[in-house]
């Protein structure tokens, strides 16, 4: 192929594709104050290094005042384009951004860490690396985490911070300079009455689930002296304070599906009715909010 004209037609069209597919992958806006490097395709002499104002435009000595502001690069590239075209600077302008410097460095990570705060960052990072800064999580952290991007409240990406390092790692989103990182507490269910250790626990499993069987089990099971078999399921609900028997014995021999907690949910098995008192569904909620939380 030797037609000097075809060649650049098809460099072009090759370059638009290219932007295109880096524009869709984009999720990072552009702040007040960022540095941004403006390239246009072919045109040397209009390239340059512009920083968005306060009130979020990019001067350009060749447009005037842009308005890029919590657009992505790529779409403020697109919006340049159309300025160039409507101004009839250029017929088929191919326009590149990048973001050399950001004017906010910091990503704020709150919430179950063990080092809430901001931390500096100067580029991109992974979530995992940003959570590593903070420490890592606590033990009583919910494992679904959210990342606020920086310049839009709005825009929210949710993160489940698999305890299988094979899908934590491969579904690893990007922070950004700027963006929030908020990681909530866990859920908390309680094992009440007579077991080993009464107390609630929070709901920190790979899959953020808890059975009847696994709660009682981390209060250590029951003790020789307990009723088993009067074991009851106590749960708050908008109409009122439900109960739930439980046929603990029937879920341990597999006979009876075991059956998965709510938040705040209360498991309580009853002493011997020797040393049983009588106790009804609001006087064990209202003990589980005293109870000690154990880290598991």
């Amino acid at each position: 192929m030797k037609n000097p004209k075809l060649i650049g037609i098809l460099l072009v069209f090759i370059f638009s594709i290219g932007t295109s597919m880096l524009a869709q992958k984009e999720s990072l806006l552009i702040g007040h104050g960022d540095i941004l490097h403006i390239q246009v395709y072919d045109t040397p002499e209009m390239e340059q290094r512009a920083r968005v104002t306060d009130s979020g435009d990019l001067p350009l000595s060749f447009l005037g005042n842009v308005k890029v502001a919590g657009m992505t690069p790529g779409d403020a590239a697109n919006e340049i384009e159309h300025r160039l075209i409507a101004a009839g600077i250029m017929v088929h302008p191919q326009v590149t951004i990048r973001v050399d410097e950001y004017a906010t460095q910091n990503v704020s990570v709150m919430g179950q860490v063990l080092k809430p705060g901001p931390y500096e960052i100067d580029t991109r990072r992974k979530v995992i690396d940003v959570l590593a800064l903070a420490g890592g999580l606590t033990a009583i952290a919910d494992r679904h985490i959210t990342i606020e991007r920086y310049g839009d409240p709005n825009q929210k990406v949710q993160y489940y911070y698999s305890n299988v390092a094979g899908t934590a790692l491969q579904e690893d989103p990007m922070v950004y300079p700027g963006d929030t990182v908020i990681v909530p507490e866990a859920a908390v269910v309680y094992v009440l009455g007579d077991v080993s250790k009464p107390g609630g626990y929070p709901i920190n499993t790979n899959d953020s689930k808890m059975t009847v069987l696994q709660a009682i089990a981390l209060a250590g099971y029951a003790n020789h002296t307990a009723a088993v078999g009067r074991s009851k399921l106590v749960r708050k609900t908008p109409t009122g304070v439900e109960q739930i028997d439980l046929p603990v014995g029937a879920m341990e021999k597999g006979k009876t599906k075991d059956i998965a907690l709510l938040p705040d949910d209360v498991v309580y098995v009853p002493f011997s009715a020797l040393r049983n008192v009588m106790v009804n569904g609001s006087s064990i909620l209202a003990s589980a909010t005293s109870a000690a939380i154990y880290i598991h």
